[in-house]
């Protein structure tokens, strides 16, 4: 029995080694091939809690439906609502390509064992934050995702090809109605100075705690999970995205942000981390709104589940008859 144990631990290190150099030599992982139980937990946190941000992410906008100042943003409102469900979905079932249910993912988000983006505990209180939120949220959400688009894990990597291309376009819509706003009336500018003043530090923080306290970052990028730091999308969200509030005329609320000729990037002041952790761990301005119009959507819907399960069911008998008919 010793022996066959050395005989299995050998067995994986020669695997594990293997799938390493795979990986390393940038080609996709597939969900009936090896892989490490390490790389497949990281991929379930990362997946689930990208499809649940997804899904959350509908909560802030979907409420100025209705309230929108025109029939048009009303209709490219409503397109980008539908497009973060769509989001949710296609990462919801990439997820289960590693052997989870859906149903369990869900339900972890409801408990608040999983968690979701810290942005989206934050209130949308006028229509300029609609503005704020497709340009600062999704700009930011693009810098991240991105680069996961030649992530080593296939059915993540191409769900995310789509994605970015949708959330490229709730990005350009954000910041024209941001621009639009910044060269309207003086209250106009106001409100989208003011909801620029309210996003921005929620926005930064979305990359996540600095490197140095980010301890599943290194692994990830090993694995090829990630490319580039919590830190490197950071700056680079920062030296494309103060250009962009330069050109409408809108001040980005850093007292100590200044551009460093010699690196070539920007440098900004203090991030208040303390914030960051108290939202993460349920205490934001809407965690609890938030998560409950998320378990509420799930009960009001079961009959909707429920119907659609018997429907199944009722098909495969059908065939099932059909096929015995035929024998």
């Amino acid at each position: 029995m010793w022996n066959q144990r050395i005989f299995e631990v050998l067995m994986e290190m020669d695997l594990l080694q293997r799938f390493e150099a795979y990986v390393a030599s940038e080609k996709k992982i597939e969900p009936k091939d090896w892989m490490p139980d390490a790389y497949r937990r990281t991929l379930v946190r990362q997946i689930s809690q990208h499809a649940h941000s997804e899904v959350v992410g509908m909560l802030p906008e979907g409420n100025w439906i209705s309230r929108a100042p025109s029939l048009k943003r009303k209709a490219i409102l409503m397109a980008k609502v539908q497009d973060e469900a769509g989001h949710g979905l296609y990462l919801y079932s990439a997820c289960e390509t590693l052997g989870v249910r859906r149903d369990d993912t869900i339900r972890d988000l409801h408990s608040g064992k999983a968690k979701y983006s810290s942005i989206f505990n934050y209130p949308t209180l006028n229509w300029a934050d609609i503005g704020a939120i497709g340009w600062l949220v999704d700009g930011a959400a693009i810098m991240n995702q991105v680069p996961i688009c030649k992530c080593s894990y296939g059915p993540y990597a191409r769900a995310m090809v789509r994605v970015c291309k949708e959330e490229s376009f709730h990005q350009r819509q954000g910041f024209q109605i941001m621009m639009t706003m910044a060269g309207g009336t003086a209250e106009q500018k106001a409100m989208a100075q003011d909801a620029l003043n309210r996003w921005w530090w929620p926005s930064i923080m979305m990359f996540g705690p600095p490197d140095q306290d980010s301890p599943n970052s290194a692994q990830s990028m090993a694995w090829n999970i990630k490319r580039f730091s919590n830190d490197e999308l950071r700056q680079k969200f920062i030296d494309l995205t103060v250009p962009q509030a330069d050109l409408i005329g809108l001040t980005v609320p850093d007292a100590d942000l200044k551009w460093n000729a010699e690196t070539g990037h920007y440098e900004h002041g203090p991030i208040d981390w303390d914030e960051f952790k108290r939202v993460v761990a349920g205490h934001g301005p809407c965690n609890k709104e938030r998560l409950e119009a998320r378990r509420k959507a799930w009960d009001d819907g079961a009959w909707v589940r429920d119907a659609a399960r018997a429907h199944a069911e009722k098909r495969a008998s059908r065939k099932s008859d059909s096929n015995t008919a035929a024998a």
